[in-house]
């Protein structure tokens, strides 16, 4: 599976999106962008802010966002975005996007990748 140069900006635009959301505490529009399934498991857009807000913290209250360049894994388009916690503390969270029937892209799972730094 290629991604065009479309299906790139519109993924990204969708994290960037929630992303927001989440900076306005805006369960609902937040909620909005994340795939049926996790819809689904969820139930409400409040139960899906209390995990974002308690299991997710870099990516509800971010310092610093860079995205970097989507890839696909296992068939799956993932769009990897380098995160400082409020703390400072780098981790990279890899989000997992499904294409819906009408074209758009949603977000379908997040997992967050510790960054290892080395000091001299």
């Amino acid at each position: 599976m290629d991604l065009s140069l479309a299906d790139r900006r519109a993924i990204r635009e969708t994290v960037e999106r929630q992303l927001q959301a989440f900076q306005n505490d805006d369960a609902a529009t937040a909620f909005s962008f994340a795939s049926p399934k996790i819809q689904e498991q969820f139930g409400t857009p409040e139960n899906f802010m209390e995990m974002v807000v308690t299991a997710y913290e870099p990516v509800y209250r971010p310092r610093s966002v860079v995205f970097e360049d989507p890839s696909i894994i296992r068939s799956t388009p993932a769009q990897p975005v380098f995160l400082l916690s409020g703390d400072g503390i780098p981790v990279t969270a890899l989000y997992l996007m499904e294409r819906q029937s009408d074209g758009s892209w949603r977000i379908n799972g997040c997992f967050l990748i510790p960054v290892n730094s080395t000091t001299s």
